[in-house]
Formats: C-alpha cells, structure tokens, sequence
C-alpha cells in the first residue's frame, strides 16, 4: 500500500544537542528554529498556549507537513517536541513513520521499537513496523505485529488493511479477504477497503468481484478527494488503472474465444 529529499541527520542531531533546553512557561527558550516553529512560538506567545497546547500545536503542524511532502519540516518538528518530552511514544511512533517515508529505514525502526519499549500497548506502533517489516519482505515479522496492534485495538482500521494487504503479498488470498471484510465492518476508509478487496479478488481470479469493487472503491474515492494531493485521489487513479487492467485482458480473452 505504499514516496525524497532530506536533511542530514546526524547535522540536526548536533544541532539539537548543542542548544538543548528545558520549556519554559508558554514557551521554550531561543534556538534555532524552522519557519513552521518560529510561527507556532508567534502564536503561542500571542494566545497564551499552555505546555500541552504548545505541544499539542507542533504534532498537528508536523501531521500536516509531511502529508504535503515536507519532509525534512515535518521530522524537525518531531524532534523538538522529543526534545521536549524524550519519552513521547507516539512521537517516537510518528518521526519513524516519516522517516520510513523517506527510505529512512535505520532511523525508521530504531524510532519504531523505542515506541513500542516506551509503551507497550501502542497499537500504532506495532501498525507502523508491520509496515516497515512488510517494505523489507519481513512478512511472517509484519503479520505478528498486525497481530498484536489488532488485539490492542481492535478497530485499527488502517492494521486491518495492511493486514489484508501482506497476506495478498504472501497469495493467501482466503486470509486476505478475510482481513477485508473485517475492516468494512468499522465503516471508515471503505473506498480504500474496496480498493484493496477488489485488486485481491482481481489477481484470485473472481474478475466479476474484482469490477464490482473498484467500482465501489472509485465512487467512495471520488466522494471524499478534497484537492489535488489528496491520497484519495492517487488511489482512485490506481483503482482506475487495476480496472482498466481487468478489463483489458478481459476483452482480449473474449477476442480469443471468437478465434
């Protein structure tokens, strides 16, 4: 189910170390510092933000820049609230999954596994170095973790599709549909659910399954794209292809028959 340019990492981490500091109030001391933070610090100074607030401000900002493909933005954010609060597993959780974004997998799973040491019942965690496992062909190693997230959380709707998705890897399709139809149960996500439940019908062979889905998958995706850089709209290109696909070879298999 799965796209780079990068700072380095050992700079920022010198950087980070050489002007470490403790929060102060509203707001943390003077350092050097990314446009984004400089903003958040302007707005903090301005509303009065609590601790949590501040914090709370740099998560959302860091979400929202690397869904934009600002990479190296959105890991600086990361940082500084790790900074802030070493012991922060979901934002240990979260810089790994940024980093795995960037074919940083080294930096990826080291951040991963202090997640899951810091909080044990993490379900994100364990969702996020499933994937990093699955990217490496890690696939029994991606399967326990999907596991043990989908038994911490059960309605881990996004483990239930990476699930899905490794068992496809694996062509344990029975399995794969299986993980599917479990997630079409939490009502979210169902044009991506369809996607991937009718690309897994299509290399089974239940062609007429597999049209049936994309269609459901591209209605759902067309209804919830939002701009031009919405995920839902690279899948539902992807769904339009799967199709197109399909439909492909089922026309020349027809063109065989008359022959």
């Amino acid at each position: 189910m799965n796209t780079r340019s990068f700072i380095d990492p050992s700079k920022r981490t010198n950087r980070r170390a050489a002007s470490k500091s403790q929060h102060s109030g509203s707001q943390p001391q003077k350092r050097w510092q990314s446009k984004p933070l400089k903003a958040i610090d302007r707005l903090s100074s301005d509303c009065q933000l609590s601790s949590v607030e501040y914090d709370t401000v740099i998560r959302q900002q860091a979400l929202s820049l690397a869904q934009q493909g600002s990479i190296a933005e959105a890991i600086a954010l990361f940082s500084e609230l790790l900074i802030r609060n070493p012991k922060s597993a979901i934002d240990h959780s979260n810089r790994g999954l940024i980093y795995a974004q960037s074919g940083l997998f080294e930096e990826a799973i080291a951040d991963y596994n202090r997640a899951i040491e810091l909080n044990p019942r993490l379900d994100s965690a364990y969702n996020n170095r499933a994937n990093y496992y699955a990217s490496q062909g890690q696939y029994l190693e991606a399967i326990l973790d999907y596991d043990i997230a989908l038994d911490l959380n059960p309605a881990n709707v996004r483990a239930w599709i990476n699930q899905g998705i490794t068992f496809r890897e694996l062509e344990m399709y029975d399995r794969a549909l299986e993980s599917f139809d479990l997630a079409l149960c939490l009502s979210r996500l169902e044009g991506h659910i369809f996607a991937e439940r009718g690309r897994t019908y299509h290399l089974r062979g239940d062609w007429n399954c597999a049209i049936a889905d994309y269609q459901r998958s591209i209605g759902k995706l067309y209804q919830s794209a939002t701009s031009s850089q919405d995920p839902a709209l690279r899948l539902r290109l992807q769904v339009e292809g799967w199709q197109d696909e399909l439909l492909n070879a089922a026309f020349e298999q027809d063109d065989a028959w008359k022959f």
